[in-house]
């Protein structure tokens, strides 16, 4: 089911919301309820009504289908149709487990562990949340989510670059696929940094993401201080600058960060790459071996390599380097600022670099926050 949108165009919902809303109306099939439409509770506290495509009995339970819907998002799992079967158990607890077109990730540095089926913390939660209503009290259940031709549609993805194999990754921060309107998103970042400079900021965080708003948050930022950039590092730092803002806090995972770091604005995989690169060329600059920067040329992940050698003298030397060029890109694009500080992050939540002034720059900016008030 679209939802509209407040630039008239048309959200969907991601593939943690399907798989959810699919296990909850397979646990109804089997409890002889209604199933024709799941309401989810979203994080966040939104709601959303998807339709259930089918529901049928398996030899030891139910299982339920939904066709994903994007929106007006150019997603390739449009269409997809993403099943959950469920097997109920006299025994508590809910198991989920990845079938047939869902990806196993290989390597380190992803949200989820080697080895196990790529179905993200999120949808995790919202699967757990939404069952856990269904079921009986005392009973558990074991879902089992596939994605029919995900192995496929895969290929056109970044999973086999992420060293995530055999299918899809079940995904959703938010459970809700917004828009993605270059124009819409940098009006959206245009209004937030507007709004958060009237109210008398003079000291803004930007993050790429929800990742890094997760981290900045982390390290104590207020969040009505933080403001997504998206890919568009860029446009959001030209504003910081034409807004006024004295000082500015940078707060990215590596992946992104490392092609910032090499002066790419638009930080889209569609856009830029290079990650690896500047990788392996800060840490030639720092003593790495030859072998070791045809190792890191070789890896798929920024995640993996940065932690990798975030171990070594040179290694961490590199990424210093890297967080010292991404202020002067930024200092650079935004004019007029007077202090920026920087820090980049793999994942989970792992601190790789600063720079020096980066704790002195958020006891300003919950300062400023507090004096918003």
């Amino acid at each position: 089911m679209n939802l509209d949108d407040s630039v008239g165009m048309a959200s969907g919902f991601t593939t943690g919301s399907a798989a959810a809303a699919a296990a909850v109306a397979a646990a109804r099939f089997l409890f002889d309820r209604n199933c024709g439409k799941v309401v989810l509770n979203l994080p966040g506290g939104r709601g959303i009504a998807i339709p259930i495509t089918g529901c049928r009995r398996t030899e030891e339970g139910a299982e339920a289908w939904v066709t994903k819907d994007s929106g007006d998002d150019p997603d390739v799992t449009h269409g997809a149709v993403i099943v959950s079967e469920v097997d109920v158990s006299s025994e508590s607890g809910i198991t989920i487990l990845g079938g047939d077109g869902v990806g196993v990730v290989t390597k380190p540095g992803l949200l989820v562990p080697p080895g196990k089926a790529a179905i993200n913390p999120g949808p995790m939660a919202l699967i757990r949340k939404a069952l856990g209503q269904e079921l009986p009290q005392g009973m558990g259940a074991k879902v089992t989510i596939s994605i029919p031709g995900g192995e496929e549609l895969a290929k056109r993805t970044y999973n086999p670059r992420l060293g995530i194999i055999g299918g899809l990754s079940v995904l959703g921060t938010t459970g809700i696929v917004s828009p993605m309107s270059a124009d819409a998103i940098i009006g959206t970042i245009k209004t937030e940094l507007s709004v958060l400079k009237a109210a008398g900021a003079n000291i803004a965080c930007l993050v790429p993401g929800n990742y890094g708003r997760r981290m900045a948050t982390l390290l104590g930022i207020p969040g009505n201080m933080i403001v997504n950039m998206s890919n568009f590092a860029g446009e959001s730092l030209s504003m910081v600058g034409n807004l006024g803002f004295e000082k500015l806090i940078l707060i990215g995972q590596i992946g992104k960060f490392s092609k910032l770091s090499a002066g790419s604005l638009d930080t889209h995989s569609a856009k830029s790459d290079g990650r690896l690169e500047a990788i392996a060329a800060y840490s030639a600059i720092y003593g790495a071996k030859s072998e070791d920067v045809r190792e890191i040329l070789d890896s798929s992940m920024a995640d993996e390599v940065a932690a990798r050698i975030s171990h070594t003298e040179w290694g961490a030397a590199a990424l210093n380097e890297m967080v010292r060029r991404i202020v002067k890109t930024a200092r650079v694009v935004a004019t007029g600022i007077s202090e920026c500080a920087c820090l980049t992050f793999s994942l989970p939540d792992r601190e790789l670099a600063k720079t020096e002034n980066m704790g002195q720059l958020i006891d300003e900016i919950r300062q400023n926050s507090a004096e918003m008030q």
